[in-house]
């Protein structure tokens, strides 16, 4: 194991993981604690867009439309929009992301939680990421297990997102070892092999899923995320 955590280290230098991983678990994110908005964000990632130039607009222009206005003050009250609206169609565009939207805060109206984050953040905690085709909301058309994921990852909870970067840094790190159990071949492989280098050494999966996102972009799109992100986050040079 000294070896697996040799190599995690080498990645992990210069990187600010902890950070970036407590940015999540204590909502010091853009979104803050706003559950709709965190939910907004989930579904707006769900047709692969990136970042800055697809998700954030997306939800800015939901907070805009509806949260501004007071015209959605709960999930029950977002669950019951029409998906479409005009308001609703000109603030995510994509059927995909208006269907997830929808059809998830249906799912947490019926929490049984005092606040909506609350709600939130319970499904979160209790969603097992191995069955999420069997969880009500892992069975919604358009929310795989990257979404699924991230939307806990969102709502504060220790985990790591099985998308392309993540696959790509595992790759990087098996080709560096002998040999390691892990695997990329299947989302829950994937996750299970985040969570087997978690147990191995000193990093979260989420600080491990925050070293691939840092190790497998580049350097002016990580800036530019973390701008978006993180108010008043630099990155020591």
């Amino acid at each position: 194991m000294d070896a697996v955590r040799t190599v995690l280290e080498r990645y992990a230098a210069g990187t600010p993981h902890e950070e970036l991983a407590r940015a999540f678990l204590e909502h010091r994110r853009w979104t803050g604690d706003d559950p709709y908005l965190l939910l907004t964000e989930a579904a707006a990632s769900t047709t692969g867009q990136r970042f800055t130039g697809g998700i954030k607009p997306a939800v800015e222009r939901f907070q805009e439309t509806f949260l501004e206005t007071n015209r959605v003050t709960s999930f029950d009250e977002l669950a019951a929009l029409d998906p479409e609206s005009d308001d609703l169609v000109d603030a995510l565009g994509a059927e995909r992301k208006r269907h997830v939207l929808l059809e998830a805060a249906d799912v947490l109206a019926d929490r049984p939680e005092d606040d909506d984050l609350a709600a939130l953040s319970g499904w979160a905690a209790e969603a097992d990421h191995y069955r999420h085709d069997e969880n009500p909301i892992g069975s919604i058309a358009g929310v795989g297990p990257s979404t699924f994921q991230y939307l806990r990852q969102l709502a504060g909870v220790d985990a790591a997102r099985p998308d392309q970067d993540v696959v790509e840094f595992l790759t990087a790190v098996d080709a560096e070892l002998e040999s390691s159990p892990l695997d990329t071949s299947d989302p829950c492989y994937t996750i299970a092999s985040c969570e087997w280098l978690a147990l191995v050494s000193s990093f979260r999966p989420l600080e491990i899923d925050r070293i691939a996102w840092w190790t497998v972009t580049d350097e002016d799109e990580r800036e530019t995320v973390l701008t978006d992100q993180l108010e008043g986050f630099t990155v020591d040079s």
